[in-house]
C-alpha cells in the first residue's frame, strides 16, 4: 500500500480545503429531517456549488463530465467534506453514485448526453428501483416483470425500500424480462421517469421516524426500450458494475462520522465521570483500534485501484466488517448517555450535567443499525465472502434443500 501524497494531490487537497472553508458558510440553514421539498433543494443548491466549482463528479471520468480524480484525490476529498461538516450528497446519492457511473460504463451515447450533465448539475434526483417485498436483498428472485410491446415495455409488479422516491425524477429500475425462473439471466435494467402513468408512490416511514424509502407499485407502466441500459437479460450483469461503484469508497464518509461519534462519545465520558472506569476506556481503545483498522483497508483498497483500476475484493470486506463496529459504537454512546438514552432529543439539566447530546447520538444508533441491510445485507456479503472468494460450498436453496 502506497498512500504518500504526490505535489499535486497535496495542492488539490489544499485548494479544495480554501473553497469549503469559503462557502460552508454561505450556505442556508439545514431543513428539518422530514421536510423533503425543503431538503431536496437545500442538496441540489449543493449539488450546483460544486458543479460550479469544479467539483461535480470529482471521481467520474471527463468523458463522462466529470474531474477524473484519482482514487486518491478521491479520498482526499471525503476527508476533506468531512473535516468541514460539508453536506452529504443526500438525496442525490443515487444518481451521483450508482446511476450515473453506470450509465458512462454501460449506456449509450445519447443516454450519456441525456442523462449525465442533469445529474452533475443536481437538476435530477434519481432513486433505486431494486429490492421488492418477497426478495429482499436477492435480487435473483425479483418478479416485477416488463413485456416488450413494440419500441416500448410494458411493466407490472412492485418495488420496497425505493430511496427518496418522492422526490426522484428518475428511477434505475431492475425488471424481469426472462421466463419466471430465469434467475440471474433474466433481468433487464431501465431508466424509469418518475411522472410516467401508472406510478404509485407510498412512504414508508422507519425507526427512525422518516420517510427515505418507499413503496413502488407499478401498473401497466410503458417505459420505451431506448431507456434500457446494456442489453435485454443482461441486466444482472450491469447491477454488478452499479455495485461495484456503491461499494467501493461509498462508505468513507460514514467512517469519518464514526470517527467523530467516537470523540464526542469520549468527551461525554469525561464530562459524566465514567472516563474513570477502565471498562469504559477499553471499550473506546477497542473502538478506535477497529476503526483505524478499518480506515487502514479503506486506504488499501484505494491504493489498489489507484495502480490497478479496480477497487478489488475490500470494499466487500469493508461492507461486511463496519456495520458490526458502528453498531458496537452505538451501543457504547448511548450506555454513557444513561436514562437520556430513551428521548430522541437533547436533554437539560439531567443529573445536573447540563445539555447532554442525545439527538445525535441516538439517531447514530439507529443508523448503525440499518446499515446492516444498506447495500447488501450483512447475510448477503458473507454469502458473497465465503462463495467468491474463499471458495466454501453453497448455500443451500431453503425450497429444495439443494445448492442454488
Amino acid at each position: 500500500m502506497d498512500l504518500r501524497y504526490t505535489e499535486a494531490e497535496q495542492a488539490f487537497r489544499a485548494d479544495l480545503r480554501r473553497w469549503l472553508a469559503a462557502t460552508i458558510p454561505t450556505l442556508p440553514e439545514k431543513p428539518a429531517p422530514t421536510d423533503w421539498p425543503g431538503r431536496r433543494a437545500y442538496d441540489t443548491n449543493w449539488q450546483r456549488l460544486l458543479f460550479d466549482a469544479g467539483y461535480a463528479g470529482v471521481d467520474w471520468p471527463v468523458e463522462g463530465g466529470g474531474r477524473g480524480a484519482s482514487p486518491v484525490e478521491e479520498l482526499i476529498f471525503k476527508e476533506e467534506l468531512e473535516r468541514a461538516h460539508a453536506p452529504y450528497v443526500g438525496v442525490n446519492f443515487v444518481g451521483l453514485l450508482h446511476a450515473g457511473p453506470t450509465i458512462i460504463t454501460e449506456g449509450t451515447p445519447e443516454q450519456r448526453q441525456q442523462y449525465l450533465p442533469a445529474i452533475l448539475r443536481g437538476d435530477n434526483v434519481w432513486c433505486q428501483g431494486f429490492s421488492e417485498p418477497n426478495a429482499g436483498s436477492d435480487l435473483a428472485s425479483m418478479r416485477t416483470r416488463a413485456v416488450r410491446d413494440g419500441d416500448e415495455y410494458v411493466i407490472n409488479g412492485s418495488k420496497i425500500w425505493t430511496s427518496h422516491a418522492e422526490v426522484a425524477d428518475y428511477c434505475e429500475l431492475l425488471v424481469r424480462t426472462g421466463p419466471e425462473d430465469s434467475r440471474h439471466r433474466g433481468i433487464t435494467w431501465l431508466i424509469l421517469p418518475m411522472d410516467t402513468p401508472g406510478v404509485e408512490i407510498r412512504p414508508l416511514a422507519t425507526m427512525a421516524g422518516s420517510t427515505e424509502f418507499a413503496e413502488l407499485f407499478l401498473t401497466d407502466v410503458r417505459v420505451p426500450v431506448a431507456n434500457r441500459v446494456g442489453e435485454e437479460n443482461d441486466g444482472w450483469r450491469v447491477t454488478m458494475v452499479t455495485l461495484s461503484f456503491e461499494r467501493g469508497t461509498a462508505f468513507v464518509g460514514d467512517l469519518l462520522e464514526a470517527f467523530e461519534l467516537l470523540a464526542s462519545s469520549v468527551a461525554l465520558a469525561r464530562r459524566t465521570g465514567a472516563w474513570s472506569d477502565p471498562g469504559v476506556r477499553r471499550q473506546a481503545g477497542h473502538l478506535r483500534a477497529e476503526l483505524d483498522a478499518l480506515y487502514a483497508m479503506t486506504r488499501r483498497t484505494v491504493s489498489q485501484a489507484a495502480r490497478t483500476g479496480v477497487p478489488g475484493t475490500g470494499g466487500t470486506y469493508f461492507k461486511l466488517a463496519y456495520p458490526d463496529v458502528r453498531n458496537k459504537l452505538g451501543e457504547f454512546s448511548l450506555s454513557l448517555l444513561g436514562r437520556a438514552s430513551l428521548g430522541a432529543d437533547d436533554l437539560d439539566g439531567l443529573d445536573g450535567l447540563g445539555s447532554l447530546p442525545s439527538e445525535e447520538m441516538v439517531e447514530d444508533w439507529l443508523r448503525g443499525i440499518s446499515l446492516t441491510i444498506a447495500a447488501g445485507t450483512s447475510q448477503i456479503q458473507r454469502n458473497i465472502v465465503g462463495e467468491r472468494f474463499l471458495g466454501l460450498p453453497r448455500e443451500p436453496s431453503a425450497s429444495s434443500g439443494k445448492s442454488a
